[in-house]
Formats: C-alpha cells, structure tokens, sequence
C-alpha cells in the first residue's frame, strides 16, 4: 500500500471546513495566510477591539503550519558570536532572548487558552554526526539548560550508534501541529475574525492610509495588513518575496509499533536531531507508537514518493531495528529560509511581517504572530529585538532559488567529508 500524502496530523485534525458569505469592503485589518503566524496576529488584533479578516489561498493551515513535525526550541539560528560581530553586543543578546520569549509564549499560550495539543516539555537530543560536531556541542554545554551526553551513554537518549554522542536541550518542547492549528483557529473564530478559506491575496494597493487587498471575491480595504505568508510568499509582494527562500522538507511516519521497540528507539521520548548541515529530525508521535522522520532529500525539490524512500534509507541508517517498518504517511511543505539565517519582523507602509524562521517556526512563528498584532493596535509589547537587522536580499533573486541545488550539494558533500 502506497503512502498516504497527506499530513500525518490531519489524521486527527483534518482541515477545516468553513463556510463563507460575501466578503466585507472593509476591516480595521486584513491578515494574509492562516498558519500560526497569521492566526496568532488576528486573535491579537481581534481581542484589541478591531475587525479582521483573514485571507487564505488554500484551506486554513495547509502550508507548513500543518506540515512540521512539531518540535518546539529556543534557538535563534545565528549564534551569539556571529550575531555580535553582526549586529552588536546589545542586540545579539536581546535577539538571543527572543528565542528563549517565544518558548515560553507557546507554552504559556497553549496552557492559558486550554487548547488540547500534546505539548510536552520533553527536551531535544542534537546528535553529533561527527567528533568535531560533538566537540562543538561540549563548548555549549552548561550543564543545565544544556547537557553533555557522550557517545558511551548515547542509548540511554537514543536507540542507534550512528552519532558521536550529542547534547539535551532541556528546554525544547513537542507538541501535535495539526490539533495546536485546530485550537488556535477555534479561538479565532471564537473571538469575531472572519476567515476565508480559498481566497488568495492577488494585489496589494495603497493609498498611503492604508492598503486595498484584491482578491478574485473582491476588494477588501484596511488600514493595516499582516503578511503571514513565509514559505508560501508568492508574487503577491515583491519586496518581501526577495528576501525569503522557499525550501522543501520532507516528512515520513511509520506505522505503528511494538511499544518495546519504540521505548529502545526513544527511551526518554525527546524529539531529536542532528548536526548535519542537511538535518535530519525525528521524534516519536504524540502517542509513542509511531517513528516520524524528517528532512531534506536531494538538491533540488522532488516528489513525496521519491522522498519517502529517501527518507526510510535514511531513517533506517539511523535506526536499524526499522529495516521492515511500513510507511504510512510522506508529506513535505515549504519551509522559509533567509540569506543571514534570521528570522525577520517589521513594519513597512502599513504592511506587517513576520517571516524567515529557518525552521524554528512552530514557537516563534506563534510568538512573531502575536507581536504584529500588537503593532498593529499600536501597543508597546509589540517591540522586538528582531526588527533591529535589516532584512537582507541577493543580487539576481526574485524568488526563485536556482541556487538551491548547488548549495545543497555543496552541503552534503561537506557532510559526507566530516567537515
């Protein structure tokens, strides 16, 4: 039986279905995209006392909101040395502790509003692949937030000697993407947001006062407009198209499995990863029954039958003892990349954005989401240390990464070659 290629999270929270009327002329704001960024901004702006509308190209939460594999860090890519020569001492270290605010903000939000997601404050195994990658991760370890695990005791986190022992993040989380979009969809609607689900954004015309969206169901006009498009950023605004890399990730689930093998394959039940520059990234369900494992598959983007096979070689160099599992599921989505591994968040001419989170999204794109809604009730607590970096381009993109390929490749051989 071929895989399904669907989302194994739509298994228990399918996309929604709503029904729609007739799009108003006007809304005190209009949000562009309906994953966690753009959902997080409406509550925001919709319990401030303002109308909004949320506009979506496809069903609500179809891109990579749905599509992740549900792992929750602190990390901001960029480390603080490389942030510091960049950007300053100051600002790399508020950039830093934004990454830390935006894992507490998710915790705190799920736990607040009671939303039934399988968040669990786990902690992530980062498997070295390489001594050299290990060693790297001794100079982080603190033995506290972050602790060593060398690869003697590599078992007692993960079930495999393919790595050269890693590191515990202790703060890192997991939870169920698909039932996280559910509940915070349900409190939008709940809080008044009229959200449009096949309704995509076509132009976008300001006046200076605000902005008119042009969608094939009409005009709707707004003083202000959140852009919550990330890895789905189409021609809709050149500006913000130039600056984002659209990268597919690839995601496969096994079926389910003896629960001896699972507790040997996680026996701590972290979500993990590697220190490849092409990652890998793996966890158990939330349930425990079932392997999911992620990542990159070739340099160039290919078909999820391709990359399922891919993906199962993969996993099965990790895991050995998975060599007869099934696969169920191989989905993939857009994750969006940017030319300084920095995730972005501004305001330009009454048009918001949250966007770049370089994978890191689940938590920060939560976090960034409810900023922007609070800049656009005019609030103070919509300030971040990331709006500091200017957001930067390349000479010759427009949107289309033809250099992709090239670079993946370069990744992988680097990888292969232990460097």
């Amino acid at each position: 039986m071929k895989p399904a290629t669907t989302p194994f999270w739509w298994e228990d929270s399918p996309p929604a279905q709503i029904s729609i009327g007739k799009l108003p002329a006007r809304a005190d704001a209009v949000v562009i995209g309906s994953g966690y960024t753009g959902l997080q901004a409406a509550l925001a702006i919709a319990r401030g006392g303002r109308s909004v509308v949320v506009l979506e190209a496809g069903t609500p939460g179809h891109g990579c909101s749905t599509r992740n594999g549900g792992q929750i860090s602190t990390s901001i890519k960029p480390g603080l040395a490389r942030l510091t020569r960049a950007h300053g001492a100051e600002t790399a270290r508020g950039i830093l502790a934004e990454g830390v605010a935006s894992r507490a903000y998710i915790e705190d939000f799920v736990r607040r509003e009671e939303i039934d997601c399988a968040f669990v404050p786990c902690g992530r195994f980062h498997a070295a692949a390489t001594p050299a990658a290990f060693s790297a991760l001794a100079h982080l370890a603190d033995g506290e937030d972050i602790t060593l695990v060398p690869r003697d005791r590599q078992r007692e986190e993960l079930g495999t000697d393919a790595y050269h022992g890693g590191a515990v993040f202790h703060r890192h989380a997991s939870l169920d993407p698909g039932r996280y979009h559910a509940g915070l969809l349900a409190k939008v609607l709940e809080a008044g947001v009229q959200v449009w689900p096949d309704t995509p954004a076509l132009t976008l015309d300001g006046d200076g006062a605000g902005i008119t969206v042009v969608t094939p169901r009409g005009p709707v006009a707004a003083r202000d407009v959140v852009l919550a498009t990330n890895g789905y950023s189409g021609a809709l605004s050149p500006w913000h198209r130039r600056r984002i890399v659209p990268v597919g990730s690839y995601i496969i689930a096994t079926e389910p499995l003896a629960p001896d093998l699972m507790a040997r394959l996680f026996p701590t039940g972290r979500i993990a990863s590697d220190s490849r520059r092409v990652v890998y990234y793996f966890r158990p369900s939330p349930n425990g029954r079932r392997v999911l494992f992620g990542g990159r598959t070739s340099a160039g983007e290919t078909g999820t039958a391709v990359a399922a096979m891919r993906l199962r070689a993969a996993m099965c160099a990790v895991f050995p003892e998975l060599a007869q599992a099934r696969i169920t599921h191989a989905w993939s989505g857009y994750v969006g990349f940017t030319f300084d591994s920095l995730v972005h968040t501004d305001s330009r001419d009454h048009i918001h954005h949250a966007m770049g989170y370089c994978g890191s999204g689940v938590g920060m794109a939560s976090y960034l989401g409810w900023k922007a809604g609070l800049r656009v009730l005019g609030l103070p607590g919509g300030e971040t240390a990331l709006m500091r970096p200017a957001f930067p381009t390349r000479p010759l993109y427009s949107g289309d990464p033809w250099f992709l390929p090239a670079t993946v490749a370069t990744y992988r051989m680097l990888d292969r070659l232990g460097l």
